[in-house]
């Protein structure tokens, strides 16, 4: 056999959905954790100092805050155990892997494997929907923030009007009714919107929603390489057809 039909046969053998799904779940997961953490961070410090001036205002939110930074730790490690497994998993349903490994494909405990990953996957599909969602909440918070500071340097020869123009924390549940201030009005969220602080957070939140998208996708491709994967072993796999996804 030469260079190339060698190079031939090892690329024929390999999984590419299930590659490309591991490329973007690890794409996909490094933004959603590495952004969400910082961006967390960051709300905290912004509440902190320009909507609460007691502590027990929002200690509920900053322990909440603590939290969920702890779930991100679990999640990025989870997902890149679980995304190596399933592309191994790609590479194994191959035609290459098969000729390897002969008949073990299509025994009892290959397909119970196999449809045990789609069950996870599947599961996974829907939690992440609920992630997903979630993760445009804050994103929603700080765009009517972006928007009502738009609409204050617009409206910026009337004062009265302006001072009528706020963003209440308290209405989005991220502090209790009886906080103080708990709101930002008129020239001071003007300022807030001009900080630092704030053009970073809303970026960050906008990067990890779209971390949360594309995990999603990452997903949705394993899905169904996972679940053609099992078809071919439980159906082809006695004729000699190999997998490609």
């Amino acid at each position: 056999m030469g260079c190339y039909d060698c190079c031939m046969k090892c690329l024929g053998g390999v999984p590419y959905c299930s590659l490309v799904a591991t490329l973007l779940c690890f794409s996909g997961i490094a933004l959603f954790c590495g952004c969400g953490h910082q961006a967390l961070t960051e709300t905290e410090r912004l509440i902190e100092t320009y909507f609460a001036r007691n502590l027990q205002d929002y200690i509920t939110l900053a322990y909440l805050i603590q939290y969920f930074q702890y779930v991100i730790y679990g999640l990025a490690s989870f997902f890149f155990l679980y995304c190596i497994v399933l592309l191994a998993e790609g590479f194994y349903t191959t035609s290459a892997t098969r000729q390897t490994f002969g008949e073990f494909r299509s025994t009892l405990c290959g397909r119970c494997l196999s449809s045990t990953f789609i069950l996870i996957t599947y599961l996974l599909v829907v939690v992440w929907l609920l992630v997903f969602a979630f993760s445009a909440l804050p994103v929603y918070f700080f765009y009517n923030m972006d928007t009502t500071c738009h609409t204050i340097t617009v409206l910026t020869e009337t004062p009265a009007s302006i001072n009528q123009l706020c963003i209440d924390a308290r209405q989005y549940g991220l502090l209790p009714w009886n906080a103080m201030p708990g709101k930002a009005c008129g020239m001071t969220l003007s300022t807030v919107c001009k900080t630092r602080e704030f053009r970073l957070t809303y970026d960050l939140y906008i990067a990890t929603f779209a971390g949360a998208g594309i995990t999603l996708l990452a997903l949705l491709t394993y899905m169904v390489s996972t679940t053609y994967n099992f078809a071919v072993l439980r159906y082809l796999g006695r004729k000699g057809i190999g997998t490609r996804c």
